[in-house]
C-alpha cells in the first residue's frame, strides 16, 4: 500500500513532524513496548493500559482485522509502510489514523517496529498539499519562481523554462539582471525587494520580461508576488506566479491604438497634418517607422485620377530618420514589383513577414542605397489609402532590427486605422477653406464637457439660434483654480455670425487666461472691459466703414462668479449681463440683486463685487437673456417659470436643465438667440480634507511646516507624497520667513489632488528665476515647479497665497471621469 518513508519531518506542516505526531513501538510479535503521550491523547489509552498487550487485540476491531494484516505482511516484505489504518479508541469508537511503520533492529538481531500516526484528515490534507506543490511546479501551467533573500533565484517551475525556453536549472542561483535584459530587470529586481522588505504582497503587475538570449522577443508578464515566512516568522523569500499575457497585451494595445487613432487622426482639415497625425499614430504603437505617401493631385485638393500609381509625394514621416530614402516633401518613384505599387494597383493590404530593404523597388543613387540599408528592415506592411472608391496613397509601417516581425493581427489593424485616416484625408482634401474654418471654430466655441469638480456639480445646455449661419456669441465656461476653487462663466456677443463667433472665442480664452492669474472676479470684469476697448478699437480701424463687427464687440455681456468649498463663500461680478438665479436646499429661490454693471467695452465705468454664502447643495443658474426672451418676450413671466423649475434643488442637474429648456423655450419653435444655460450645485470640502494651521514667522517655522504636513499625509494615507510636500511647504515658508512679515498660515487640501497653500501678509510675489552657479540661493522655487504639477500665487486683501498642486497616487484619486453637456 506504499512505499518505505521517513518516520518524522522537519516540516511543521507534515502530521507527523516531531511533536504533532503518535508514536509507539512494537517488538518483533507484534507487542506493544513504547507508548508516547501525543498516542494517549489521540486514542484514549494510557501507557500503562497499552504497554505489554498485543496491538491488534487492543487497538484494531475485529471488522478491520483483515486490512491491518494486508498492513503488516506489506510492512515485512518492504521494512516499511506508510498508509490510513481504522484503530479503536478507548471508547469503543473507530478513528481514522495514518501510519508510518519501520523496521529497527536491536541487539542479537531482535527487531521492534516504530510506528508514527496522525489524524487521517490531517494526513490526507498534507498529501494534498504536497501533490499541490508538486503540481506547481511540474505541471501548473502559471508559472512559478521562488527567490531566497538574497534576491536569488532558489526555483522555476517547468512553465515559466517553457516559455522563456531556458533551462529550469539555468536561473538558479541568479539575479533577474543576470538574465533578463536591463530595462526589464531593473522593476523585477524592485518588486522582489518591495515584496520581501515591506511585505506587502502584489497582485496582476504586467511587467515586460525579455530574455538576454532572445532580447528581440517581446514577452509581457502578468506577475502576483507574496513573502514566505516559517511557523516562527522568518522571512524565507520570495515566491512569485507568472502568467504569460503577451498577445493579451498586444491585443490590448492594438485596441488602444485603435482608439488612438480615433481621437488623434483627423483633428484638422489639413491635409498633411492628417497624415503626420496618421504616421505618428502608427509608429507609437505598432510600428518602427511609418511613411505616409499621398498622389499629388491630392496633396492640391484635386480628385486624384484612377489607375495611376503615381507619382507619390512623401508627406509625412515618423520618427523622422534620415536613412530612410525619402524624406517629407520628396517625390516617391516606384517600379511596378515594389510592394507600394502592387498595393496601389490591387487595392489590397500587403504584409511582408520577413524581407530585406530592397533598393531596386526605388530609383535611388548609391549613396541612398547604403543609407536605407543600415536600417535593418526586416518587416513591412503596405495599406491602401481608400475613400469612397478613390486611391490617395498608400501607407508604409517598416520594422526594424530587434522588433518581431509583423503578424495579420497587426496587418488588421493597420488596415482599420488607415481606412479612417483615409476618410479624414478626402475629407480635408473636399472641404473648402472656408467650410474649414467654420466647423475649426464651431469645435473651439464652447467647453464640450462639464468637469466633475470637488467645489460644483454642473451640468449646461447650449441651444444656437436659428438664423443662419447657426453660429453665435453666447457661450459659458467652466474653470477650475487653485484651493479646490471654481470659476462659473456666462457671456453673450450680441450678434451672430463668423465675427461675433471670433469675438465670443476671444473673450472665453481671455477669461480663462485671466482666471489662471486668481484675481478676484471683480478684477477679470475689469481687465475684460479693457480687453474688448481695445478689440473694438482694432476692429473699427479694419471695418472700413464696416461698423457690424465693432458694434458686436461692444454689444459683449458677462458674469463671473467664484466658489469656494472651503469658506462656501461665493464672490461674483456682472458687467450688464442677467442677474443669477440661487435655490438653496430648503427650497428658496432668490434673483440676486447685485450691481448690473456696464456692458464690456464701455471703459470708464466701475464694477462691483457682490459676495454671499451658499449652504451645501444650492443651485447657482447662469444664462443668457436668450433663455427669458424666447418663448413670449415677457421677461417678468420667464424669470417666475425659471424660479419655479428650479425651486427643487435636489433633482438630478440634467433632469432641471431639461425642465428649464422646456418652460422657457419652444418645442416646435427654435430660438432666434443663442441660449447658454449653466446650473451648478455647491459642494463643500469635508473638515477632514483640509488641514490649517497659523505659524509663528520664526526661524523655526519651517522645520515645524515639515512635521505637521508629513504627519497630516500619513493621517490621509498619502505617505507617497509625503517627501515632495515637505519640501514644497518647507521652501515656501522658508520664502516667508525671509522676505515677509506677519504669521504665515499653512494650508493642506485634499480632493482629486493634493493642494499645498502657503499665506502671509505681504503683496510681493515670488519669481521663478535661473539662478547662476555662483548664488547660493535662489533655487527653492525652481525645484518647487519641477516636483509639482502647478504652482501660482494669488492675492487677498490681506497678502498673497502661493499654492501648489501635486496628483495623488492612483489608489487615492477618485476623481470622477468629465460628463458631456
Amino acid at each position: 500500500m506504499g512505499t518505505p518513508s521517513m518516520l518524522f519531518s522537519e516540516s511543521p506542516d507534515d502530521p507527523f513532524a516531531l511533536g504533532r505526531g503518535a508514536s509507539a513501538v512494537l517488538d518483533d510479535h507484534g507487542t506493544v513496548v513504547g507508548w508516547s503521550t501525543r498516542a494517549q491523547e489521540l486514542l484514549g489509552y494510557s501507557a500503562k493500559e497499552v504497554i505489554g498487550r498485543a496491538w491488534q487485540d487492543l487497538l484494531i476491531d475485529a471488522r478491520d482485522l483483515p486490512v491491518a494484516r494486508s498492513a503488516v505482511v506489506d510492512a515485512m516484505r518492504t521494512g516499511g509502510w506508510f498508509g490510513v489504518l481504522p484503530v479503536r479508541h478507548r471508547e469503543g469508537r473507530r478513528v481514522e489514523m495514518g501510519f508510518r511503520a519501520r523496521a529497527v533492529t536491536r541487539d542479537g538481531d531482535s527487531q521492534e517496529w516504530l510506528l508514527v500516526g496522525a489524524p487521517a484528515a490531517d494526513v490526507i490534507a498534507w498529501q494534498r498539499d504536497r501533490a499541490l506543490l508538486d503540481g506547481l511546479y511540474h505541471r501548473s501551467p502559471i508559472g512559478l519562481a521562488t527567490y531566497g533573500p538574497d534576491r536569488r533565484v532558489i526555483r522555476i517551475n517547468r512553465a515559466i523554462a517553457k516559455a522563456s525556453g531556458v533551462p529550469a536549472e539555468a536561473p538558479v542561483g541568479r539575479r533577474p539582471s543576470e538574465f533578463m535584459v536591463d530595462e526589464d530587470a531593473g522593476p523585477a529586481e524592485e518588486r522582489v525587494r518591495h515584496v520581501l522588505e515591506t511585505g506587502e504582497p502584489l497582485i496582476f503587475t504586467e511587467q515586460s520580461a525579455r530574455t538576454r538570449h532572445d532580447p528581440g522577443r517581446e514577452r509581457m508578464v502578468s506577475v502576483s508576488a507574496f513573502r514566505m515566512e516559517d511557523s516562527a516568522g522568518r522571512v524565507l523569500g520570495v515566491a512569485e506566479t507568472v502568467e504569460d499575457v503577451t498577445q493579451r497585451y498586444r491585443a490590448r494595445r492594438r485596441l488602444t491604438l485603435l482608439n488612438e487613432a480615433s481621437a488623434r487622426i483627423g483633428t484638422s482639415l489639413d491635409v498633411t497634418q492628417t497624415a503626420r497625425e496618421l504616421a505618428e499614430v502608427a509608429s507609437h504603437g505598432l510600428a518602427d517607422y511609418c511613411s505616409v505617401d499621398l498622389l499629388k493631385a491630392v496633396t492640391h485638393g484635386d480628385e486624384p485620377h484612377q489607375g495611376v500609381a503615381g507619382p507619390l509625394l512623401r508627406v509625412a514621416l515618423s520618427p523622422p530618420e534620415h536613412r530612410v530614402p525619402f524624406q517629407e516633401g520628396e517625390v516617391v518613384p516606384l517600379l511596378p514589383e515594389s510592394p507600394q505599387a502592387r498595393c496601389l494597383a490591387e487595392r489590397r493590404t500587403i504584409l511582408e513577414r520577413l524581407l530585406s530593404l530592397r533598393p531596386e523597388w526605388y530609383a535611388m543613387d548609391r549613396r541612398r542605397v547604403e543609407v536605407a540599408l543600415g536600417l535593418g528592415v526586416h518587416s513591412l506592411i503596405v495599406v491602401p489609402l481608400v475613400a469612397r472608391g478613390l486611391v490617395l496613397g498608400v501607407v508604409s509601417l517598416w520594422r526594424a532590427r530587434h522588433s518581431e516581425p509583423f503578424e495579420d493581427d497587426d496587418a488588421t489593424v493597420a488596415q482599420e486605422f488607415s481606412s479612417r485616416a483615409a476618410v479624414c484625408i478626402d475629407n480635408a482634401r473636399r472641404f473648402t477653406q472656408q467650410q474649414s474654418a467654420a466647423l475649426t471654430l464651431q469645435r473651439s466655441l464652447l467647453p464640450s464637457v462639464a468637469p466633475d469638480l470637488p467645489a460644483v456639480e454642473v451640468a449646461c445646455r447650449y441651444l444656437p439660434a436659428s438664423c443662419e449661419p447657426g453660429i453665435g456669441g453666447d457661450w459659458f465656461d467652466v474653470i477650475p483654480l487653485s484651493g479646490a476653487r471654481v470659476a462659473l462663466v456666462v457671456g453673450d456677443v450680441v450678434g451672430h455670425g463668423i465675427h461675433a463667433a471670433a469675438s465670443m472665442g476671444r473673450l472665453r480664452a481671455a477669461v480663462r487666461t485671466l482666471a489662471s492669474l486668481d484675481l478676484e472676479p471683480v478684477e477679470v470684469v475689469a481687465r475684460l472691459d479693457d480687453l474688448v476697448g481695445l478689440l473694438a478699437t482694432e476692429l473699427e480701424a479694419n471695418a472700413d466703414g464696416n461698423r457690424s463687427a465693432a458694434e458686436q464687440v461692444l454689444g459683449a455681456t458677462c458674469l463671473y462668479a467664484v466658489y469656494d468649498p472651503v469658506s462656501r463663500r461665493c464672490s461674483l461680478a456682472r458687467a450688464g449681463h442677467p442677474a443669477p438665479v440661487v435655490s438653496t436646499p430648503d427650497g428658496q429661490v432668490t434673483l440676486l440683486d447685485m450691481p448690473a454693471g456696464p456692458p464690456l467695452g464701455l471703459g470708464g465705468l466701475p464694477f462691483e463685487t457682490y459676495d454671499l454664502d451658499l449652504p451645501e447643495g444650492s443651485l447657482l443658474t447662469l444664462y443668457t437673456d436668450g433663455l427669458l426672451e424666447a418663448r413670449s418676450g415677457d421677461v417678468d413671466a420667464a424669470v417666475e417659470n425659471l424660479r419655479e423649475c428650479l425651486a427643487h434643488s435636489a433633482d438630478p442637474l440634467d433632469h432641471t436643465c431639461h425642465a428649464v429648456v422646456d418652460a422657457l423655450l419652444s418645442v416646435d419653435h427654435v430660438p432666434t438667440d443663442d441660449v447658454a444655460l449653466l446650473i451648478a450645485r455647491t459642494r463643500v470640502l469635508a473638515p477632514e480634507n483640509v488641514a490649517s494651521w497659523e505659524l509663528p514667522l520664526e526661524a523655526t517655522a519651517a522645520a515645524r511646516a515639515r512635521e505637521l504636513a508629513t504627519a497630516k499625509l500619513a493621517e490621509w494615507g498619502l505617505t507617497e507624497l509625503a517627501f515632495t510636500t515637505e519640501l514644497v511647504a518647507s521652501e515656501l515658508v522658508t520664502n516667508t520667513y525671509r522676505y515677509a512679515a506677519g504669521p504665515v498660515t499653512l494650508r493642506l487640501i485634499r480632493t482629486h489632488c493634493l493642494t499645498c497653500e502657503v499665506s502671509d501678509t505681504s503683496h510681493t510675489s515670488p519669481h521663478l528665476r535661473r539662478a547662476l552657479s555662483t548664488d547660493e540661493g535662489g533655487r527653492g522655487l525652481f525645484l518647487v515647479a519641477q516636483l509639482t504639477e502647478r504652482w501660482g500665487t494669488r492675492y487677498t486683501h490681506d497678502g498673497k497665497t502661493v499654492w501648489t498642486e501635486q496628483p495623488l497616487p492612483p489608489a487615492a484619486d477618485h476623481e470622477q471621469p468629465p460628463r458631456a453637456c
